[in-house]
């Protein structure tokens, strides 16, 4: 028999990343000026690292140049999610010199989310449907932590890794 915790930590991971599909892909759809803001910040990552973002096999080097990308040089696109799936990689994550959110949460961890769908770019009626799929590891936020989130709309996972492929 499973244990609270264990159900608690799959509630969290599902909704969770539920609503990181629903927010994310809709950025992509309509508001790709806020895509930087769903990753994780450079000073937030360990030694300043920065998310490993990779588009159908070239390296991102930023959360802001991946939305410079989409704002400037890629024709609309339209992300149709098929499906998604979530599982949690360490249940017991704490970013070292930060504030974690209460162990009874359920939030001290990383989540890895694959998503599956097809995207369109450009003109809708005219463009050809392409399958893709994406992998991301999520992050809990430290500023959400540490109740920050109720003053800025602070989004409680961010995008640590990002790997995007157009499927043949």
């Amino acid at each position: 028999m499973e244990g609270p915790e264990h159900i608690t930590t799959i509630k969290v991971s599902t909704n969770a990343s539920q609503y990181f599909v629903d927010s994310y892909y809709a950025a992509l759809n309509e508001r790709r000026n806020t895509i930087a803001s769903f990753y994780m910040p450079p000073a937030a990552m360990p030694a300043g690292a920065l998310p490993s973002i990779s588009f159908n096999g070239t390296q991102i080097p930023t959360a802001a140049a991946m939305q410079t990308m989409f704002e400037q040089q890629m024709p609309q696109p339209y992300y149709e999610v098929q499906c998604y799936d979530c599982q949690v990689v360490n249940p017991h994550y704490t970013l070292e010199g930060t504030q974690a959110w209460p162990a009874k949460t359920g939030k001290n961890m990383t989540i890895l989310v694959a998503v599956s769908g097809y995207v369109k770019y450009g003109k809708l009626k005219e463009a050809q449907p392409r399958a893709f799929s994406e992998t991301f590891l999520l992050v809990p936020n430290p500023a959400a932590a540490a109740g920050k989130q109720r003053m800025n709309n602070v989004k409680e996972w961010l995008i640590q890794t990002q790997t995007f492929r157009i499927v043949v």
